[in-house]
């Protein structure tokens, strides 16, 4: 066989098959197969030796197959086939793997680099069963998958020491440690024993915490259990750390006081009587007088009634201090609940009055009418009483058919109401649209950019010049005397000075308007531009000054005329953002609210 070391020689075939699979990029599809690989290949080097065996383990870790199978402990094995059984037969393949190297060469550096790595990453996994075994209550599958896992730490544990007091003290052990579950706590009493009867050491080498937190564990198991096999592994485990130095045997008693009377009174007769026996002797075999215990005892029985006394004493006296509230609170409740019964009652009573009343006065009606029919057949002849009763029929179907045509109107306006009320409110937003968009077509033509002045083009000039000939070819001069000639020289000379003149003028004007929309372009620019008032300094607000007084009355009147506006009623300030309030004519703010809406 062949291995590879450091990146020389040739690399074992076993070890070349395992290394796609972790080069692969769905490492938990990957799991199973890698798994059933590794396994294959370790009980063929099993078969060949124990230096086969060494070197095939060196070369997974110098490989980083051990590695990549301690991080797949970490994987979602819902998703993997086999489930938490596959991760669980990873950890013992993992452990055995990780136990029986070379130390001499390589302990150093696996233990600084995989050998934490792997028990934090075991105790993880056990964390992650134990879960499941809380969920589903009594099931044997699960238990097993968690106790093979603590089977493999207690291996690995067993192969390298130096680790125990890195696995009792990682937070993960610690919650498997505070779980209330029985077969949890089996197992966990099971591995401590091998720990302590394989190495008991390690109790001296853990910190004093932890030592305390194992043993608070038993004593609480002993304490608060039920059941005799949680209780027997407990007694087994307290009897093995209590053998395995004197110092923790002494400290027991002291820290736990009542131990004895718990183990002759709760767990004696449960199966396991040696090993209470062994305990209590162990623990006690110095203990004082029978006598002397006795009166412990009673003053301990002394001290717990004195505790209790002065605990239900203030109880007593917070529920008395209480009571008046709470019979206040009654009080009002009560009162109230009254109050309400009695106005129910008087409701329901003047609403049974009214309706008697109007059955009364519905009755009354009726006999009314009766008589005053009867009275009217009398005096009607006995020939007009078809014609007279025809009459009434015929008012009463008017009547009829007047209250049922009123009430019929009356719904469907009810109903047309809503529909009116939003066709005058889309109405109103559109005129207030409308005129927007029409103020914004007017800014936009008053403000556009200055473009500068339109001069005489060459096309115009030929134009020009086309019309002038074609006036003078229409219109031709006949001959001129030379005083003619002269008066009009003159004339067009006085015609061309006046309009030489009059250009400068326009063009000061002209130059004058346009320095002025160049200087509006600028103004508009920099109000477009300008910051938030929140961030405006009072150096920045210089540039906002104008030095014109109309435009400073302008905006003094415009904002006076906001202020008033912010005034009026939302339904008069509808179209603020679209119309100047100065615009807004006095009749329209005058309106009265109500006339704005139905009933």
């Amino acid at each position: 066989m062949t291995s590879s070391k450091g990146g020389g020689g040739d690399v074992d075939p076993s070890l070349r098959a395992l290394l796609p699979h972790i080069e692969s990029t769905n490492h938990e599809a990957e799991v199973p197969e890698l798994l059933l690989k590794l396994t294959d290949a370790l009980d063929r080097r099993s078969v060949q030796g124990s230096r086969a065996l060494e070197r095939f383990k060196r070369d997974l870790f110098t490989s980083g197959v051990l590695q990549y199978c301690s991080d797949a402990l970490r994987f979602e094995y819902a998703h993997v086939e086999g489930g938490l059984h596959t991760a669980a037969h990873l950890a013992d393949v993992l452990s055995a793997c990780c136990v029986g190297v070379d130390p001499v060469t390589s302990a150093a550096i696996i233990h600084s680099q995989l050998l934490q790595s792997v028990a934090e990453n075991m105790t993880f996994l056990a964390t992650r069963v134990m879960e499941r075994v809380v969920e589903t209550k009594d099931d044997a599958q699960k238990i097993r998958q968690f106790r093979k896992i603590f089977d493999s730490i207690c291996w690995l544990l067993k192969g390298h020491s130096q680790l125990i007091p890195h696995v009792l003290q990682s937070k993960h052990y610690q919650k498997i440690q505070l779980s209330e579950n029985e077969d949890v706590g089996g197992v966990l009493f099971s591995f401590l024993q091998n720990l302590v009867g394989s190495n008991s050491a390690f109790l001296t080498e853990i910190r004093p915490v932890v030592l305390e937190g194992i043993l608070d564990d038993i004593v609480y198991k002993l304490g608060c259990g039920s059941s005799a096999v949680l209780g027997g592994g407990a007694a087994r485990t307290l009897l093995l750390v209590a053998k395995s130095h004197s110092s923790i045997a002494r400290s027991i008693p002291r820290k736990y006081r009542g131990l004895d009377a718990l183990l002759k009174t709760d767990w004696r007769g449960k199966g396991f009587d040696a090993v209470v026996e062994q305990l209590l002797d162990l623990l006690y075999s110095e203990a004082p007088s029978q006598g002397a215990s006795q009166d412990s005892a009673a003053r301990e029985v002394k001290a717990a009634c004195v505790i209790q006394a002065a605990w239900r004493a203030f109880l007593i006296r917070r529920r008395m201090k209480m009571l008046p509230r709470a019979v206040s609170t009654l009080q009002r409740s009560f009162r109230e609940k009254k109050r309400r019964e009695e106005l129910q009652s008087q409701r329901k009573k003047a609403e049974e009055e009214l309706r008697l009343q109007v059955r009364l006065r519905r009755q009354r009606a009726l006999r009314e009418f009766h008589q005053r029919q009867l009275y009217l057949l009398e005096i009607v002849p006995a020939g007009q009483v078809d014609k007279y009763l025809a009459e009434v029929e015929s008012r009463a179907a008017v009547i009829i058919q007047k209250v049922w045509r009123g009430h019929r109107e009356r719904r469907s306006f009810q109903q047309q109401k809503e529909a009116l009320g939003q066709f005058k409110a889309a109405v109103t937003i559109q005129r207030a649209v409308l005129q927007f968009l029409k103020r914004r077509r007017i800014l936009q033509s008053t403000l556009s950019p200055w473009r500068g002045p339109k001069g005489l083009t060459d096309a115009r000039r030929a134009e020009l010049m086309k019309q002038v000939e074609e006036h003078m070819a229409r219109h031709p001069g006949g001959p001129m005397s030379p005083e003619r000639c002269r008066e009009l020289h003159r004339r067009t000379q006085e015609m061309l000075r006046q309009y030489l003149m009059g250009r400068e003028v326009e063009r000061r004007a002209e130059h004058h308007g346009q320095a002025l929309l160049a200087q509006i372009n600028t103004d508009i620019e920099l109000l477009t531009n300008a910051p938030p008032l929140k961030d405006v300094a009072e150096v920045d607000s210089d540039l906002y000054l104008s030095r014109s007084g109309p435009v400073a009355y302008r905006a003094r009147q415009s904002h006076n005329a906001l202020l008033n506006a912010s005034r009026y009623p939302w339904w008069k300030r509808l179209g603020d953002e679209f119309q100047d309030p100065e615009s807004v004519p006095a009749e329209n703010l005058a309106e009265n609210f109500e006339s704005l809406y139905f009933g």
